[in-house]
């Protein structure tokens, strides 16, 4: 098995690496990708600042995650992870999922009363429902860790 401080390195290797690569899509792939499938249909072309508006705050949400995850890192590290300070990095991570799983029902909304064919309405309706049960999780998780809090806290009391 990897130790802690291994995985801990890596996943902070991998961190850096998806964050690099989020702003390469957040202010280049994205916006010049629907820019350009926007400007081959005309019909489409009202959907382009829309489009791209969305897919930057998407792709932020995502961000701030991983930001949220690095600073809980941070607290896994220097062994503090059962501390108040974590709640705080944790409920940053639960309002940013909250915050995409709203453009998802609003996206979900719009396109399943505009469809021709059910396909991307199911499209949405798959990681909307996946958003909601990670969310959910998150939440769950957050309760699991402030009663860990609270007992490394009163333990710490105690001794």
């Amino acid at each position: 098995m990897i130790p802690e401080k291994w995985a801990v390195r890596a996943l902070r290797v991998f961190l850096v690496l998806l964050f690099g690569v989020l702003v390469v899509f957040q202010t280049l792939s994205l916006p010049g990708g629907i820019a350009y499938t926007t400007s081959q249909n005309p019909n489409d072309a009202n959907l382009r600042w829309p489009l791209t508006a969305i897919a930057v705050f998407l792709v932020l949400c995502v961000e701030v995650v991983l930001v949220a995850t690095w600073k809980l890192l941070t607290l896994v590290k220097n062994d503090r992870i059962f501390t108040p300070a974590s709640l705080k990095w944790v409920d940053v991570i639960v309002w940013a999922v909250a915050a995409a799983w709203l453009v998802f029902v609003g996206m979900l909304l719009f396109v399943g009363f505009n469809a021709d064919d059910p396909g991307m309405p199911m499209v949405l309706f798959l990681v909307t429902v996946a958003i909601t049960v990670f969310g959910l999780l998150l939440v769950v998780m957050r309760a699991l860790l402030r009663r860990a809090t609270t007992l490394q806290s009163d333990m710490e009391a105690v001794i």
